[in-house]
């Protein structure tokens, strides 16, 4: 874990990102499908920040494109894409139950930035 891991919030802005790539960070990059929004996470030792604006909000994005030209320019160049985690229909009663965290990321679609 580097010293710059330890300094981060569970938000992150471009700014920031950039400083900390420069600095040792190397995440693991998800990129999270909302019904055809997008929202970028990086995990790391100390946690997860969701990428945000200047003003704190969570960042969204309306395709990939977009978050691949703009996290290939800061230098990273994978990422894992997810999708929220539908584990049932309540019209038919069917129930499920949701996967952790981890299994999105394992199984999620591995995603080139450059």
């Amino acid at each position: 874990m580097t010293d710059i891991e330890m300094t981060l919030d569970d938000r992150l802005t471009l700014k920031q990102l950039a400083n900390a790539l420069q600095n040792g960070f190397s995440p693991i990059v998800e990129v999270v499908s909302m019904d055809g929004i997008y929202k970028v996470r990086f995990h790391h030792a100390h946690g997860v920040s969701d990428l945000s604006n200047a003003q704190g909000q969570v960042s969204t994005f309306l395709g990939t494109g977009e978050i691949r030209d703009t996290l290939g320019q800061l230098g990273l160049t994978h990422g894992v894409l997810t999708c929220s985690d539908q584990c049932g229909d309540e019209m038919i009663g069917v129930s499920g139950s949701a996967i952790t965290p981890d299994e999105m990321l394992t199984y999620g679609t591995r995603i080139a930035f450059r």
